[in-house]
């Protein structure tokens, strides 16, 4: 189940890379921004806090390798909006087993996650101490892509097809409850494991039928190759799947202790969001200087399809809504997914965004 993802081309931002822990090398990745691989802490939020500048440091873990749900944290770190606020901020790449841990241990102060990991960590026997403070992305993006040609455009359409699987309950309990609303079987689709890293390479070999992708890469990725798909949307068919991928999260103990930093960095991070929503271009460009590897067409397609994503319907740039929040974490607990029931109203917080 775990992979390692090659230079950064055109592979994709698969859910297996959003599900499952990876490793991956850090040379060469960033140029104009702090980057570092980390190392397990020993303390929680060592290095944290204030210099004797009186600039306040905060480490933030990637959940991923860079690429366009990042582009507002490296517009701030570009354009200097977390120098006016007092930060600075070094970008890390998450270890092996993901930001969570780095986070809740206070390795990295703050960092990317995502509402379905929290729920695990909410659920388990020892929770990690850290909060959702802002979404990234206001809805999610995530759906079933396949061949043009197999006519795949709702899920009942996947009734005797071959779809790509990691062999993770909240995964498979989606698509067979999407399928079952439609009218679908899940008993006659069959589940191959998941052993590429690029959809549409995948499609193209005929390796599968139908695999989960996102919208924002995946799908571009298509369009840029101009590959011929269909996909259809999981919010398009049970709004309990509108969670939130990706969210911002921070350690607790940092954010008891420095509250005002997590408000600035939040600040500074919306100003860098808000350039992305009206410069994606410019805003692309700030991304492939900092991260030269990645592919520039699909960069630069992928963040134009993020400008109208990144704020979307919500009143400002990361608005987390509670009832949303809610439906997922309550479909968690009646689906028993979870090891242990949750507090649906748990894992976020808004009062540090402003």
């Amino acid at each position: 189940m775990i992979t390692r993802m090659n230079a950064f081309n055109r592979k994709g931002i698969t859910r297996k890379g959003f599900l499952a822990a990876m490793g991956f090398s850090t040379a060469g990745l960033c140029a104009g921004c702090s980057l570092e691989q980390p190392s397990a802490p020993s303390n929680a939020n060592k290095g944290a806090g204030q210099n004797s500048s009186g600039i306040t440091e905060i480490t933030f873990a990637l959940d991923y390798t860079p690429n366009t749900n990042h582009t507002g944290i490296y517009v701030a770190q570009e354009k200097g909006y977390f120098d006016e606020v007092g930060l600075k901020v070094t970008i890390q790449q998450p270890p092996a087993d993901g930001a969570d841990a780095l986070i809740g241990a206070g390795g990295a102060q703050m960092g990317v996650t995502y509402q379905d990991y929290i729920a695990n960590s909410l659920s388990s026997s020892n929770p990690l101490p850290y909060t959702a403070v802002a979404a990234i992305i206001q809805h999610n993006l995530s759906g079933i892509m396949s061949r043009e040609e197999d006519h795949i455009v709702r899920p009942r359409d996947l009734n005797d097809r071959t779809y790509a699987t990691w062999n993770l309950p909240v995964e498979q309990a989606t698509i067979r409850s999407v399928m079952e609303s439609d009218g679908g079987d899940p008993s006659t689709l069959k589940m191959v494991p998941y052993e590429v890293d690029d959809e549409v390479s995948g499609l193209k070999a005929k390796m599968f039928d139908a695999v989960w992708a996102f919208e924002q890469w995946a799908v571009q990725n298509a369009r840029v190759q101009n590959f011929a798909y269909n996909y259809f949307a999981f919010t398009a068919i049970d709004q309990s799947f509108d969670y939130y991928t990706p969210v911002i999260a921070v350690n607790d103990g940092f954010a008891k202790e420095n509250p005002d930093a997590v408000k600035a960095f939040l600040s500074a991070t919306r100003k860098g969001y808000e350039f992305c929503v009206s410069n994606p271009d410019e805003a692309a460009e700030i991304l492939l200087k900092a991260v030269p590897e990645l592919d520039a067409d699909l960069v630069k397609a992928s963040q134009k399809f993020l400008a109208a994503k990144y704020i979307d319907d919500a009143e400002k740039w990361g608005v987390i809504d509670s009832a949303r929040w809610q439906r997922f974490y309550t479909w968690l607990n009646n689906q028993q997914l979870l090891e242990n029931k949750i507090d649906p109203s748990a894992g976020f917080t808004s009062e540090y965004l402003g």
